[in-house]
């Protein structure tokens, strides 16, 4: 075999059919196309809005507590490690206490005393006696009127005395005999009375003996329950 065949010619760059001259020319053609963009676009700078007044207020009212809350910020983040600690303790102690006050020895009898003052209310004893002489004078002279209103203005003037919170003073008495924080004898009482004070007022029919010795008697029997037990007692 000869050393033609061996090593077959190699082509120029010329017989590939592009020139430099073309390329050139090309490049030029394109860079002369006016519906391309090759300037570099110059976007103009836009202003940002200013701020209204209460967009400048709420950025100095947050910058001032930054200022102040900073310091507070740094001084618990520095101690987190062991403040995480004391927090977890307290409310562990919180806990066991409002257990102990809920389920305790003493939750048991504090519930009993509450209930016991709010159910057993009396008017003091001196001063329902005193009341039940000065209604009963008014009624030996036969102002049976007179002596039931005594009865109800007084037996008011107790309960505001004692729970100014249960008598304001739109109060009627119709309205506090429904109180549901009356015991029902006072509230059996109230009501007995008032009846008849209303009768009196707004019916314009005077009240007889039978209607003072009921209402007597409705005031006598819960203003001296007590009174009464204790005597039966000893």
């Amino acid at each position: 075999m000869s050393a033609a065949a061996q090593n077959p010619p190699i082509e120029s760059a010329g017989d590939s059919g592009a020139s430099p001259a073309s390329g050139a020319d090309a490049w030029k053609a394109l860079r002369g196309d006016e519906d391309l963009q090759f300037a570099p676009v110059e976007i103009p700078e836009i202003k940002p809005p200013e701020p209204s007044w209460f967009e400048r207020m709420l950025a100095e009212v947050f910058g001032f507590l930054a200022e102040i809350f900073a310091p507070v910020g740094q001084v618990l983040g520095a101690s987190w490690w062991w403040l995480q600690w004391v927090l977890l303790a307290a409310l562990v102690v919180f806990v066991i206490v409002l257990l102990w006050r809920m389920f305790g020895p003493g939750a048991a009898r504090r519930g009993t005393a509450a209930a016991e003052i709010e159910e057993e209310w009396h008017p003091e004893t001196a001063a329902s006696l005193a009341l039940l002489e000065d209604a009963d004078r008014l009624a030996a002279e036969g102002r049976y009127d007179e002596a039931t209103r005594l009865l109800l203005q007084r037996s008011v003037g107790q309960i505001a005395a004692v729970r100014p919170d249960w008598v304001e003073p739109s109060s009627t008495a119709r309205e506090l005999a429904a109180l549901p924080a009356l015991p029902d004898g006072a509230r059996t009482a109230f009501r007995i009375i008032a009846e008849r004070v209303e009768r009196s007022l707004f019916a314009l029919r005077a009240l007889d003996r039978a209607d003072w010795e009921a209402a007597r008697a409705a005031y006598a029997d819960f203003a001296l329950a007590r009174l009464n037990v204790r005597g039966q007692l000893a």
